[in-house]
C-alpha cells in the first residue's frame, strides 16, 4: 500500500502520515501512522491487541516481543512503517480462542507466568526458539531469552516451562 497522505494539524502545520498494509496474526490490517510510530503502538493502539506489554521502551525489557518473520523482535524499538508487508504474530496468535497452545499450558503448569507482565515476550521468544529447535537445551532457552527480563523470578520456572513444551521429560509441578 504504502500510501503517503498530507493533513493539517491543530496548529496549522502539515504532518505526513503513512497508509499501511500490515499482516497481523493472519490478518490483514489497514491503519494510516506517521512514520515514528513504533510498532508496539501501532499494535497495541491502532490495532487493538494489548496482549504484547509496553515495558521499557527502550528495547531493553523484551516484553514488546513480537515475531516478524519468524524472528523475535522488539516491537517498542522497531518502526511500524519498516514492517509493512511482513508476517507479523503477537501473543494472540498462540491460543485458539479460549484454548491455550502447549507452550502456554507448560507456563501455567510450572509457575512461569509469575506476575505475567513479561509472559508475552518470553512466550513468543520461546515460540521463535521451539519453531527453529524443537528440543532446545536449557543453554539453548538461556540463549533465546537473553533480551527478555523477569523481574519476579530466578527464571527456571520459565525454562522448565518450555522444557515441558518441547516434551523433554520435565512434568508439571504441583503448585
Amino acid at each position: 500500500m504504502d500510501q503517503i497522505t498530507d493533513r493539517t494539524t491543530v496548529n496549522g502545520k502539515k504532518s505526513r502520515s503513512r497508509v499501511l498494509e500490515m499482516s497481523i496474526n493472519g490478518e490483514t490490517h489497514e491503519i494510516t501512522v506517521k512514520p515514528r510510530v513504533m510498532l508496539l503502538e501501532a499494535i497495541r493502539d491502532k490495532i487493538g491487541l494489548t496482549g504484547t506489554k509496553d515495558g521499557c521502551e527502550s528495547g531493553t525489557c523484551g516484553a514488546c516481543t513480537v515475531l516478524v518473520d519468524g524472528q523475535p523482535t522488539l516491537s517498542c524499538i522497531s518502526l511500524a512503517v519498516e514492517n509493512e508487508g511482513k508476517d507479523i504474530r503477537t501473543v494472540e496468535d498462540l491460543a485458539d480462542g479460549d484454548n491455550l497452545n502447549f507452550l502456554q499450558e507448560a507456563f501455567l503448569d510450572q509457575g512461569g507466568t509469575q506476575c505475567g507482565f513479561c509472559t508475552p515476550g518470553m512466550l513468543m521468544s520461546a515460540t521463535a526458539l521451539l519453531e527453529k529447535n524443537p528440543k532446545p537445551t536449557r543453554d539453548d532457552i538461556n540463549k533465546a531469552l537473553e533480551g527478555n527480563l523477569c523481574r519476579c523470578t530466578g527464571y527456571n520456572s520459565i525454562v522448565d516451562s518450555i522444557l515441558q513444551a518441547s516434551d523433554q521429560g520435565v512434568k508439571p509441578r504441583l503448585l
